[in-house]
């Protein structure tokens, strides 16, 4: 009877062993793992606007552990992205059109895949600038413009012309014409993909200021240089188109009343006037008076002869009449002298009166 009783206490303590090893609430059954899958899967694209192809790509879902976005674009490791539950994740797309894949995967390892379209359409550049500067021939240019990745330029002087690229906040390097004229430069603006915006400017191109002065090239820059002591100077039709001068366009040049008696005009030359081709400089005048002096001043040498004016009387009112500087009855101008400017003045040495001159036609010959 001793024997039973302490097999029976003996049992006792070991079933007391064994539920003690066992936490309470946890058991060995699994089988709920088989119906804890992954469900309500979407995706959330956030598209830039700002022609970046920068997508965020947001995925949710229920019971799931793990996402594998799969980009539909890229290599390598760049084609995919492995995110977790409340992460996003952003890749850079080129203009088009993509298919997606959001791999979800759930506690029991089990993977739901799901396809999304994407579409990425790039903005049309905007407030689209172009900035040009001009050097004789030579022109560069500039452009700025919202939402453009570069620039392509047209500088407008050639039959099926190529465009030449801009980078962002870069200037194109010299572009050289050929010869003087209007030329129309156009930039287009790239966005990255189809859409682009345009620009347009015309600009002068003008051949190198040189005697004749005839006011008539529209590739010439005949208001080159400035005035000085208050006289005004411009490029007007011809108000007088008889006898000598029957031109289109003449220069007009007054002297208000007040203005200094050395008031007058200067013209840099990109050629210079040169005396060993010729030594006398012709000029048409028309004046309204006889016997004021219109003054021709020679500047600038380019071969060490002093600054040196000429003065010549008119001799006729109210009709054309042509002027000649001797340049020989000067013996402050040496044979052969050059010069790179020249000024011209009215009725020296008295203050303005109010007078009005037509010029035109300014040439050296023998």
């Amino acid at each position: 009877m001793k024997k039973i009783k302490l097999s029976f206490g003996i049992l006792l303590l070991l079933m007391v062993t064994i539920s003690c090893a066992i936490e309470d609430g946890i058991d060995e059954d699994l089988t709920f793992l088989n119906s804890a899958v992954s469900n309500n899967v979407d995706a959330f694209f956030e598209i830039s606007n700002d022609n970046s192809g920068n997508v965020k790509i947001t995925p949710t879902g229920q019971g799931v552990t793990s996402f594998e976005i799969n980009y539909g674009h890229g290599t390598a490791d760049e084609a995919f992205d492995v995110v977790y539950p409340g992460s996003s994740t952003t890749h850079a797309y080129p203009e088009g059109n993509y298919s997606v894949s959001v791999i979800a995967s759930d506690i029991a390892g089990n993977k739901t895949t799901t396809e999304y379209p994407l579409n990425v359409t790039y903005r049309a550049p905007e407030n689209l600038t172009m900035n040009t500067t001009v050097n004789v021939f030579n022109v560069k240019v500039s452009a700025s413009a919202l939402y453009a990745q570069s620039f392509l330029v047209y500088f407008g002087d050639v039959e099926n012309e190529v465009g030449t690229p801009l980078a962002i906040g870069a200037t194109t390097p010299d572009h050289t014409y050929a010869s003087g004229g209007a030329y129309t430069i156009k930039v287009v603006a790239l966005s990255g993909g189809a859409a682009t915006s345009e620009v347009t400017k015309t600009i002068i191109i003008f051949d190198p200021l040189a005697l004749p002065y005839t006011c008539e090239l529209a590739s010439q820059n005949y208001l080159a240089g400035g005035t000085f002591g208050g006289v005004n100077y411009s490029i007007v039709d011809n108000p007088f188109s008889t006898g000598l001068n029957t031109s289109s366009k003449v220069v007009k040049f007054e002297k208000p009343i007040g203005a200094a008696e050395w008031a007058g005009t200067w013209k840099p030359l990109d050629v210079p006037i040169d005396l060993s081709t010729g030594t006398k400089i012709r000029m048409l005048v028309y004046a309204t008076e006889v016997g004021k002096n219109v003054g021709l001043e020679l500047q600038a040498s380019t071969n060490g002869a002093p600054n040196t004016v000429i003065f010549v009387a008119t001799t006729v009112a109210d009709q054309w009449e042509e002027l000649i500087f001797d340049t020989t009855t000067n013996p402050n101008i040496p044979s052969g002298a050059t010069y790179k400017q020249f000024n011209i003045n009215y009725n020296r040495p008295n203050a303005g009166e109010g007078e009005i001159i037509y010029i035109d036609n300014i040439r050296v010959t023998n």
